[in-house]
């Protein structure tokens, strides 16, 4: 290893800077608070844990994040989190227990094995609330109206919600009754809407022409408020998609009417997260990012794992990928005391930095720099601070 590699960090592994990690501390506070005044409790899970209860209930998809390291202690293998969502439906399950709606939220480092999407962070700073203990929508519309929230209070406007409902596309593959080998490979080639494809695969299915519509048809149904419209119209004799249609067309004329400048965008082949979510999944996206900043939806009984299976509904964000679209944050001048070792001067600094002043104080020889904007003196045997120009 030469001596330029070893400052080298590895791909997609970041550190933040003084200004950065200003912009991300100080958005962090501010959304940890923001969910306190809702509701929500604070947890802080740890970074380590055994396998066993951190790759549960998320799919595999988890697994494939997850750097794996053996307990030095047991024997056993234990994983880095690449997700806290799983943390937080133990602690909601098993470390709590209580009875009825838990709200919880989390703000803390994940690492990720390889990247999410491509130029994605494999170290994001992951921050989420969770609403578990309800199944009803009331429950999904708190969770996306927190999520707009939080995006509003970072300073973003011009929101897109991008919304979708698992149900529907259950329903349509238990309509067409197809094998696992058969829903592995129309579940593919969905996620990449790759039409032609598509065409060729259903065309090969023994299924009438109807369900061939119904598969085709999903593909299809994603872009405005009329593709609710269209997908009553297509799924008509599917009652179970026709009932997931209702549910977001019910979730979003209440948000509409709450947030009237919101955008809305539907995708009823949404397939994000699909092994473990159970109803609504949604995203938000702005103008400023080509990717989906907040995402989230319903993943009822994630808890079973851990001996209680609760309804749950929840979102994230990585704060690091809000970095580009954040103001800088000006911190306020400090004062400047020069050095001193007089007991009387480090009390004075003391006082000051008490009441919320910031005071660098000087070693020996070192001067005021471009971050002061006054000076302590000592004037007429008394400690006060002055304007340096």
């Amino acid at each position: 290893m030469t001596s330029v590699d070893r400052w080298l960090l590895p791909d997609g592994v970041e550190e933040l800077l003084p200004a950065q990690a200003a912009q991300v501390e100080a958005l962090r506070r501010q959304l940890l608070d923001l969910y306190k005044r809702w509701g929500y409790e604070l947890v802080i899970p740890p970074m380590l844990e055994y396998t066993e209860s951190l790759l549960v209930g998320l799919g595999s998809d988890i697994d494939l994040l997850t750097f794996r390291v053996t307990d030095q202690l047991t024997g056993r293998m234990m994983g880095l989190r690449a997700d806290i969502t799983p943390q937080a439906a133990r602690i909601d399950a098993h470390s709590l227990g209580r009875e009825g709606p838990v709200r919880l939220c989390y703000a803390g480092s994940v690492l990720h094995s390889k990247p999410k999407k491509p130029l994605a962070s494999r170290s994001p700073i992951q921050l989420g609330a969770e609403l578990y203990g309800d199944n009803s929508p009331a429950s999904d519309l708190e969770i996306i109206c927190l999520m707009l929230e939080t995006l509003r209070v970072a300073g973003l406007d011009g929101i897109t919600l991008d919304t979708g409902h698992v149900g529907v596309y259950r329903a349509v593959i238990n309509a067409a009754a197809l094998n696992a080998e058969q829903e592995a490979s129309y579940f593919d080639i969905l996620q990449r809407k790759a039409k032609t494809e598509l065409r060729a695969f259903v065309a090969n299915l023994p299924v009438s022409d109807g369900v061939a519509g119904h598969l085709l048809a999903l593909n299809e149904l994603h872009g405005g408020k009329d593709v609710l419209a269209k997908g009553r119209q297509v799924f008509a004799d599917i009652p179970e998609a026709i009932e997931a249609i209702a549910s977001l067309e019910q979730l979003t004329e209440t948000l509409a009417l709450r947030i009237p400048d919101l955008q809305f965008y539907f995708d009823l082949a949404e397939l994000r997260g699909y092994h473990y979510h159970t109803g609504v999944v949604f995203s938000a996206l702005v103008r400023e990012h080509g990717q989906a900043l907040a995402s989230g939806g319903r993943y009822d009984d994630i808890g079973e794992v851990f001996g209680r299976a609760r309804p749950a509904t929840g979102f994230s964000i990585d704060l690091k990928a809000l970095l580009g679209l954040l103001s800088p944050v000006t911190e306020p001048a400090a004062i400047f005391a020069p050095y001193d070792p007089s007991p009387t001067q480090w009390q004075f600094v003391q006082s000051l930095r008490e009441s919320g002043e910031k005071v660098i104080c000087g070693l020996p020889g070192q001067d005021a720099d471009a971050a002061c904007d006054r000076v302590v003196r000592k004037e007429q045997e008394q400690w006060c601070v002055v304007s340096l120009n």
